[in-house]
């Protein structure tokens, strides 16, 4: 059974679909308040006046714990919902096969790592606008809290995205390719409250729309979000252990800053246009993947396929 038709392992109609919505913003709800609750804990006078990063008095790691732990209350209630609400195993909500293949993900992971350190030196050799920021003191934690954290973050909105939102558009819609279109839409429409929209511009939603349908090709394709996973936490690891700037969501102690004004660069436009093409090339390549043009533009969905 394609990873698309998953929903067919257990309930799914419109109020299971409300129902899990609901339970996953609850989540996020509870997991805004707890983090709220420990901030004021620890500094009772805590302004709020900074909507994209309340915990600007904090110190940077402090900051990206209190950032990113909303997630994991986000993801738990996702997978939750899938057990109890839509009433399949939570393993089809990551993928159709039958484990996790942390290969896949592990895969995408150092690929990607790999290819935006190789842009990194070519930045360093090539403006004056990234300088070396290694601190011991905080990098260190820095590294341990990223490991937990990114891949909790990651797979939170994979999984809502490319898993459990995808299945369901792809149900109503019959049609993986709207499906991965229209995920796609809305996961890029959701950073429209990140920093980097005021400080680049409108311009920025196509980097994460197309990163999105991208994505999502490679899990329809793939038959999971592993290689999705893998990928999607590389890239936000990078923007936090590696390589920063003083203009994003979170603010760390990266090994590497880049003062360059904020802009939709070079880096950006090589990603869409080259790299991540010739990720689902090479993906396609390593894992087999066969008729694309009949997967993506296809009826994806038989109501009677119970197929394993």
């Amino acid at each position: 059974m394609k990873f698309i038709q998953q929903y067919l392992k257990g309930a799914d109609n419109f109020g299971t679909y409300i129902l899990t919505g609901i339970f996953v913003f609850l989540g996020l709800l509870i997991g805004n308040m707890v983090v709220l609750s420990l901030a004021y804990a620890t500094a009772p006078n805590l302004n709020l006046t900074d909507s994209a990063n309340p915990f600007v008095e904090f110190e940077t790691n402090t900051q990206l714990v209190l950032i990113m732990l909303p997630f994991l209350f986000a993801l738990v209630a996702l997978m939750l919902s899938i057990k109890f609400v839509h009433k399949r195993p939570i393993l089809t909500l990551f993928t159709a096969r039958g484990s996790f293949d942390w290969k896949r993900y592990f895969l995408a992971f150092g690929v990607w790592i790999s290819v935006l350190l190789i842009l990194l030196t070519i930045m360093v050799y090539t403006t004056d606008a990234v300088y070396w920021n290694l601190n011991g003191s905080t990098f260190f934690m820095l590294l341990a809290i990223s490991c937990v954290m990114f891949p909790i973050q990651t797979a939170a909105e994979e999984a809502f995205f490319r898993g459990w939102l995808f299945q369901g558009i792809g149900k109503r819609l019959k049609h993986a390719g709207l499906s991965i279109l229209f995920t796609g839409i809305i996961f890029g429409l959701m950073h429209g409250a990140n920093p980097e929209i005021e400080k680049i511009g409108y311009g920025i939603f196509a980097y994460y729309i197309i990163s999105g349908i991208f994505l999502g090709i490679i899990a329809h394709l793939d038959d999971g979000l592993e290689l999705g996973m893998g990928y999607h936490a590389a890239n936000n690891m990078f923007a936090a252990v590696i390589l920063t700037n003083d203009w994003q969501v979170f603010h760390t102690d990266a090994m590497f800053i880049d003062t360059a004004p904020p802009s939709f660069g070079w880096d950006a436009i090589l990603t869409l246009a080259i790299i991540q093409p010739l990720f689902l090339i090479i993906f396609g390549k390593i894992y087999k993947w066969k008729n694309w043009r009949t997967q993506l533009f296809r009826s994806t969905v038989q109501e009677n396929d119970h197929s394993n």
